[in-house]
C-alpha cells in the first residue's frame, strides 16, 4: 500500500512537473507571437505609409509628365522605379532593412523629383519671358509693316501727283514768239535816241512779238528779260536782277494775253559808259523755259 501511495505521489509530481513546462512553452510561445505580431503591425503601417508617398510620388511624376516640360526619359525612369517599388512593397516580402532601403530611395526620389520641379519652374519662367519677348516682336513687326504700308501710300500717291504733274506740264502750253529783238538807247532832253555805241548807253531795251493763240486767251502772263553781255554775265535793271529758281534774269514783263497777236516792249536801265563794245545777246523766258532768243552788238 505504501508502495502503491508513493507511485500515485510521484506519478503526481511529474505531471504537475509537465504540466509546468506546457505552460512555460505557451508562455514562451504566445510572448515570441505578440512580438512577432506587432512586429508585422508595424510593417504593415510602414508599408501604408510607404505606399501613400509613392502614390504621391507616382501623381507627381505623372503630373510632371503631362506639362511635357521636363524629360521624358527621366520621369519615365522615375515611374518605372516607383513602379517597381510598389510592386515589392505589395509582396510583404521585406524586412526592416529592407523598409529602410525604400525609406532612402524615396527621399532620392523626393530629392530627384524636388529638382525636376525646380527645373519645370525654370523652363516655365523662360517660357514667359519668351512669350512676352514674342509677343513684342509681334507688336514692332506690326509698327513696321504698318509704317510700310503707309510709306507705300505716300509713295504711290507722290507717284500719282508727279504723273499728273509730268501730264500737266506735257499738255502746257507756252507763249510763241515771231520776233525778238534788242538795242541801246541814249537819252538827250529827256527823250530817248536809239544807238550802238556802247559808251553812251543809259537804256536797253527789248522786244517780242507774240503769235497768236486763242487757248491762251484771258490768261495773265510772266516773262523775262535776260540780257547778257560779251562776257556772258547778266546785265541788272538800275543794280537790281530778278532770280527765279536759281536762274537769274534782267526784268519780269507782265503780259495781259488776250489771244491776239501783241508787240511787247520794256527796258532796263544801266549806268552811261558802264557797257563796253562788244556782242550783247537777249533772252526771253516764260517760267523756266527759254522762249527765243537774238543778238546784237554795240560798238
Amino acid at each position: 500500500m505504501v508502495n502503491s501511495q508513493d507511485t500515485k505521489f510521484s506519478y503526481k509530481i511529474i505531471f504537475a512537473a509537465l504540466c509546468t513546462v506546457l505552460l512555460a512553452v505557451l508562455i514562451a510561445f504566445y510572448y515570441s507571437y505578440a512580438q512577432s505580431q506587432n512586429q508585422i503591425d508595424f510593417l504593415h503601417h510602414e508599408k501604408e505609409l510607404l505606399v501613400e508617398d509613392l502614390k504621391l510620388m507616382k501623381a507627381d511624376v505623372d503630373r510632371l509628365k503631362a506639362l511635357d516640360q521636363v524629360n521624358d526619359i527621366e520621369l519615365q525612369s522615375s515611374r518605372y522605379r516607383v513602379q517597381e517599388l510598389l510592386d515589392s512593397v505589395g509582396k510583404l516580402n521585406f524586412t526592416i532593412d529592407k523598409l529602410r532601403e525604400y525609406k532612402t530611395e524615396l527621399r532620392r526620389l523626393e530629392l530627384k523629383n524636388d529638382s525636376l520641379k525646380i527645373k519645370n519652374d525654370f523652363l516655365n519662367y523662360n517660357n514667359t519671358q519668351l512669350t512676352e519677348k514674342y509677343d513684342a516682336a509681334q507688336q514692332e513687326i506690326m509698327r513696321i509693316k504698318a509704317a510700310n504700308e503707309a510709306l507705300v501710300k505716300a509713295e504711290a500717291l507722290k507717284r500719282d501727283q508727279i504723273q499728273d504733274l509730268n501730264i500737266a506740264l506735257r499738255k502746257k502750253k507756252y507763249l510763241t514768239l515771231q520776233l525778238v529783238e534788242g538795242s541801246g538807247f541814249r537819252e538827250r532832253s529827256g527823250k530817248r535816241i536809239q544807238t550802238n555805241k556802247a559808251s553812251t548807253i543809259k537804256k536797253l531795251k527789248g522786244c517780242v512779238i507774240i503769235d497768236a493763240d486763242e487757248d491762251l486767251a484771258g490768261q495773265n502772263k510772266q516773262i523775262y528779260f535776260q540780257f547778257l553781255g560779251p562776257n556772258m554775265g547778266v546785265i541788272a535793271d538800275n543794280a537790281n536782277t530778278i532770280n527765279v529758281n536759281g536762274n537769274t534774269y534782267s526784268k519780269r514783263v507782265q503780259v495781259d494775253y488776250r489771244g491776239e497777236q501783241i508787240e511787247v516792249c520794256d527796258f532796263i536801265s544801266v549806268p552811261e559808259g558802264s557797257l563796253e563794245s562788244g556782242l550783247y545777246t537777249l533772252n526771253v523766258f516764260e517760267n523756266e523755259r527759254l522762249l527765243s532768243s537774238s543778238e546784237f552788238t554795240l560798238k
